[in-house]
């Protein structure tokens, strides 16, 4: 009887405790599935949506995320620069380029778990479209670096890597209009800290 009882309290725990680690495996190490990459940015529009995988919808239920739904608007990430560089803080960066059409957008800086990087001093920590210079004959472009800049400038702190977040709120594109052909701006590295 003991026996039975043991074998049964055994066969339960690596049960349960085999699939927990194989759910855990998936959510730390495979990449969310639908991506849409455009240059360097990646997107993810099904998930917000009832097409979402469920190892999707579980990665952003354990981190406490809120996708947009695809109506809302279109979230793209990036790690690496235009020449498939690693985004590191010491380092200064220019964004220029198309930015599709929406009604809003706003780009931020954040650690590689996806928090948002602290403001530098006053500055604030994110950039929106309706604080971007435009002048006339000059090309759109963010400067994103630790050091002051001149026109655009998205102060970083710290050090060690970080990623880019570039959302578009209300437009076209989240509505899957040409996603496959998407041209988003370049990220291109001006120059780093020693």
């Amino acid at each position: 009887m003991l026996k039975t009882v043991f074998l049964t309290l055994v066969t339960l725990a690596v049960a349960i405790g085999g699939g927990a680690a194989s759910a855990w495996m998936i959510l730390e190490n495979v990449p969310p599935v639908g991506a849409v990459a455009a240059g360097p940015w990646t997107a993810f529009p099904d998930a917000g949506t009832p097409e979402a995988d469920p190892y999707s919808r579980a990665r952003f239920t354990r981190e406490g995320g809120i996708p947009l739904g695809r109506s809302e608007g279109l979230v793209f990430t990036a790690s690496r620069d235009s020449a498939e560089r690693a985004l590191r803080r010491a380092c200064t960066y220019r964004i220029e380029g198309t930015i599709p059409a929406a009604r809003l957008w706003t780009l931020h800086a954040a650690d590689p778990s996806g928090m948002p990087l602290a403001p530098k001093g006053r500055r604030q920590a994110a950039l929106h479209s309706g604080m971007i210079l435009h002048r006339e004959g000059v090309p759109f472009a963010i400067t994103i670096s630790p050091h002051p800049a001149p026109d655009n400038w998205l102060a970083v702190t710290g050090s060690g890597p970080m990623q880019l977040v570039f959302t578009l709120l209300d437009t076209p594109v989240s509505t899957g209009v040409s996603l496959g052909e998407l041209a988003m701006p370049d990220i291109l590295q001006v120059r780093c800290d020693a």
